[in-house]
Formats: structure tokens, sequence, C-alpha cells
């Protein structure tokens, strides 16, 4: 017996990343590459300038594209916060989908999902979108909550049946929650502890 794998969304995944590389050639050309191998790109050419502006609308598209996943691991610490070695960290928070640019380089983009601890730590970060937390499933049935029973002032309410059953019977009178203030021995004179 085999068993598929099937990603629910309590289950975590490794964080995402889309590298975006700008890569020149001795013959002063240069190429663009991607780390998703089904993109297209554009052919070598000695343009610059419009091969460093596809490269950065690639890796905005993949960031417009992705759907942040709350329950992603952070791709940072996939990697052993290998991008910030010099501040120790645990991954913690939301996950966040950031891209990674240096503009006096100006040849890596990279789109990734990492958590809220290790962003701030990642250099030339941006952080383009934040996971919406999942909502909370309940298991009851919308016809199985009860009716909203009339409240007592100071938001308390009858543990008890409805207002109907209430009216049927007695109720116990409640002891009051104050203590009633204890009597303090005085010391004879002479008399020591």
């Amino acid at each position: 017996m085999t068993t598929a794998y099937s990603e629910t969304p309590t289950e975590r995944v490794p964080g995402r990343a889309w590298t975006v590389r700008l890569t020149g050639h001795s013959d002063r050309t240069a190429t663009v590459s991607c780390s998703t191998p089904a993109c297209r790109m554009p052919p070598r050419s000695k343009d610059l300038a419009a091969l460093r502006a596809f490269a950065a609308r690639h890796a905005a598209a993949h960031a417009k594209a992705a759907t942040v996943r709350p329950h992603a691991w952070c791709h940072c610490g996939f990697q052993r916060c290998a991008a910030h070695p010099e501040t120790t960290t645990h991954c913690a928070g939301a996950v966040l989908l950031i891209l990674r640019h240096d503009p006096t380089v100006g040849r890596v983009w990279s789109v990734e999902e990492v958590c809220e601890t290790c962003a701030p730590l990642l250099a030339h970060a941006t952080v383009l979108a934040r996971a919406a937390q999942p909502r909370r499933r309940t298991d009851r049935p919308a016809a199985v909550v009860p009716a909203a029973r009339p409240g007592v002032p100071g938001g308390f309410s009858s543990p008890a049946a409805g207002p109907a059953e209430a009216d049927s019977r007695t109720t116990p009178a409640r002891r009051s929650s104050r203590r009633a203030p204890q009597r303090t021995r005085g010391r004879r004179p002479g008399q020591s502890r």
C-alpha cells in the first residue's frame, strides 16, 4: 500500500523561494535566468538595461502570483539562517513574502517566504505580503448553536437553562463573595510571639 502526500492547512511545508539572476559573459553580453525551470527568459543580449528591467519585472511577477501560505516554514531558517550568520535567532511569527535585491550590485532578485523574526535581519529585504491568519474552524454546525439569552448587566449570564426554565424554578440565594473582616486579637502586655 502506498500513501500519497496530501497538503493540509495544518501541515508545515518548506518556504518557497524564487531567484532571478542576471549573469554577465566575457563578450559583454548577459543572460537572465530563473530558478523556476518552466519560466521563459529572453535571449542573451548586450542590452543590460533591458535585461535588468526584465529581471525586476519577472521577480515582481513571481511575487504577485504567489499566495503567502500561513503554514509554511521560514525559507531562511530552512537554509539555517545563512543570510544573517552574525545574528542567532529562532524562527517565529507570521509568514511574510519578501523581495531581496541589492541595488548597488543589481544582479540577483530573490522572492522568499520567511518568518517575521528573520525578515528584518535580511539585508536589502522589502516585505511584499503577509500571510492571512487562518480562520478557526468550529466542529459544531451552525444549527446546534444555542439561541442567545438575555445577558445580565456586567457581561455575566446564568449557566442554567433559558429564561423560561429559570422562572419556573426557584433559584438559590447566592452567598456573598466578600470575606467577613477578621478580628485581630490584641496581645496582652508582656506576651511575646
